[in-house]
């Protein structure tokens, strides 16, 4: 294997931005992709790989190299490091010169034998992980360091698996299906699909398995009224109105209006037309009153702590600090106790989370019904990714009794 120095270059100056100006990896890595069309598709798998690679095991890297990263000088040592453990010859570089193989792979040997330098995750996360789900902890770190697959939802208000296969099929692009989820698609490699006819076309969204599965959890028929609390971009919401053939409504509320003006371009290509956005900030004490009993059905896929979808953000277990849960594990029983009265007597509440942690799931329903004794719970589901495959994620079925 050639390295190729620009190639290289490009890695470096992501890692910068990553982990030294703690930018986000996600869009780091896509801004510096469409920054540089020329590239072609080795070139570009080459950079995403190594960058989310010695983003997700930084502390392993730091302890082969016998420090923690105090500049880009550690950072190309972390690169050389990396490829060294891949068995890739390095070149005469300055950059990689002062790099002693034997002596990285003494540190590798000895990293192998302790779980958090080996997964590669903060003292704390680990300690606190190991108490809240005990020995399953050792499964579902190894899981979690996993690259992520690559999904889509069919969306059938304007397509069905059948039409979309044969189109894929027909371009030679390969996929698999899954029985978990049956409007997905899922491929061996991350796909830029934006300049996709079919995408632009509204025929399918980008959606992540465990995520596919929330939607069908709400039980929400035609002609309901529904609430989806925290919606972001709106990939479940987009789901519902699918499920639901466009009958009905949906409110979509959120607080951050990128996200909203996001989904209202999603929406429009989608063909979706029963949803109505609400920021977050406008669903005062007045229009609470006016939703009070109103909704069949709600969605509380509230912000959480994301240690369920680590293969995908590698970066938020070094930006994660106890405190932060602690806020967030607050947060979600406020939004539980300020959406529970706009359900209709006979709704289903649905809370959902992309943790693993019993703290922010189980333990927060228990609370949640402790204090209000008009709900119970008819189910909950645990996604584990050793288990699955698929990304860490928890739901929960509610019923206002009435």
């Amino acid at each position: 294997m050639k390295l190729h120095r620009v190639l290289c270059v490009a890695v470096i100056s992501a890692l910068k931005d990553i982990l030294l100006d703690k930018k986000q990896a996600d869009t780091t890595v896509s801004h510096l992709l469409q920054s540089t069309p020329r590239w072609g598709a080795r070139d570009r798998n080459f950079i995403a790989e190594n960058i989310y690679n010695i983003v997700r095991y930084k502390r392993l890297y730091e302890f082969c190299m016998g420090d923690e990263i105090f500049g880009e000088v550690s950072l190309w040592k972390m690169l050389g490091i990396k490829l060294l453990l891949q068995n890739v010859e390095l070149p005469a570089w300055e950059e990689f010169q002062l790099l002693n193989d034997e002596e990285i792979r003494a540190r590798k040997i000895e990293a192998d034998t302790i779980r958090k330098i080996r997964e590669s995750i903060p003292d704390w996360l680990d300690e606190l992980c190991e108490k809240e789900i005990g020995a399953k902890w050792s499964d579902e770190i190894p899981a979690l360091n996993q690259q992520a697959a690559f999904s889509i939802r069919i969306n059938t208000l304007k397509t069905n698996k059948f039409v979309l296969s044969k189109l894929f099929t027909d371009e030679g692009i390969l996929f698999t299906e899954t029985e978990a989820a049956p409007d997905a698609l899922i491929f061996p490699a991350k796909k830029n699909f934006r300049n996709h006819i079919a995408y632009k076309s509204g025929l399918f969204e980008v959606q992540d398995i465990s995520s596919q599965l929330i939607a069908p959890f709400v039980e929400a028929e035609e002609g309901m009224n529904v609430i989806d609390g925290c919606c972001g971009a709106g990939g479940k919401t987009l789901h519902l109105a699918a499920l639901m053939q466009n009958k009905g409504e949906i409110l979509a509320v959120d607080i951050h209006q990128k996200k909203l003006d996001e989904l209202e371009k999603r929406a429009a290509r989608s063909g979706c037309k029963m949803l109505k956005l609400m920021p977050a900030e406008k669903l005062d004490s007045h229009h609470q009153a006016l939703l009070r009993s109103f909704a069949d059905r709600i969605l509380l896929d509230v912000p959480c702590s994301g240690l369920g979808v680590l293969r995908r953000k590698p970066d938020a277990k070094w930006s994660l600090t106890p405190k932060f849960i602690e806020e967030l594990k607050q947060t979600q029983a406020e939004i539980l106790d300020e959406y529970a009265p706009m359900l209709k007597p006979g709704g289903l509440l649905i809370y959902s989370t992309c943790s693993i942690l019993p703290s922010e799931n189980e333990k927060q329903i228990e609370s949640f019904l402790a204090r209000n004794h008009n709900f119970e719970l008819l189910e909950q589901k645990r996604i584990s990714p050793s288990e699955t495959g698929f990304d860490g994620f928890y739901m929960a079925k509610l019923r206002k009794k009435g």
